[in-house]
């Protein structure tokens, strides 16, 4: 919990607002969060000031149905975690559906940001397409899931380099694959040293 609320006031120390992710690592802060949403949507919403938006999409027989709500009225989980910049808080439902199949997915944000849910909901599109597109191809690019470094700070600090050699290897010139790249660079150490030194 700690790395988040350092990330969090090191974008407002730089002028800026953040939408994080509660995940599971955030102690009390999501068990809190979770509580009250689920309090709050059993009651149809109407002890606490919130703003809603739903999007539909439909794509190679695949539909998705997004309702965003925002809760604006969180004054209470700011005096119990005092969060930095903490303005909001804002809950995902989404549903996906292949065929017959049908998946359900609730997740969950903190925001600095005063939006309404229309506004939340676009950022929070571009930040979890961000984040799957990232977490592909560390998985598919560096075999992420089948690393099993699992001792001391070495899962972190192994994760760091894969992800400045990610870096690296991105903004290689030329239309070649990741993939490629990356083997080419383990093969060639003048494109190697190239990528190192631009």
């Amino acid at each position: 919990m700690g790395c988040q609320r350092d990330i969090a006031d090191n974008i407002l120390a730089k002028k800026a607002d953040y939408v994080l992710a509660l995940k599971g690592n955030q102690g009390t802060l999501r068990e809190d969060v979770e509580i009250f949403v689920a309090e709050q949507k059993a009651n149809g919403f109407t002890d606490t000031k919130v703003s809603r938006h739903k999007t539909v999409d439909g794509d190679h027989g695949r539909i998705e149905t997004r309702a965003y709500t925002a809760f604006h009225d969180i004054a209470w989980l700011q005096e119990r975690h005092d969060w930095p910049g903490l303005k909001g808080v804002v809950m995902v439902e989404s549903t996906r559906e292949i065929g017959d199949k049908i998946e359900r997915e609730t997740r969950l944000y903190i925001t600095s940001l005063v939006w309404m849910a229309h506004q939340l909901g676009p950022v929070i599109r571009s930040h979890w397409a961000i984040e799957n597109s990232l977490h592909w191809v560390m998985d598919m690019i560096f075999r992420d899931d089948e690393c099993r470094i699992r001792t001391e700070h070495a899962p972190a600090n192994f994760t760091t380099l894969k992800h400045m050699a990610h870096n690296l290897i991105r903004r290689a010139p030329g239309k070649d694959s990741l993939r490629l790249r990356r083997k080419v660079a383990a093969w060639d150490d003048d494109f190697l040293a190239s990528l190192i030194a631009a």
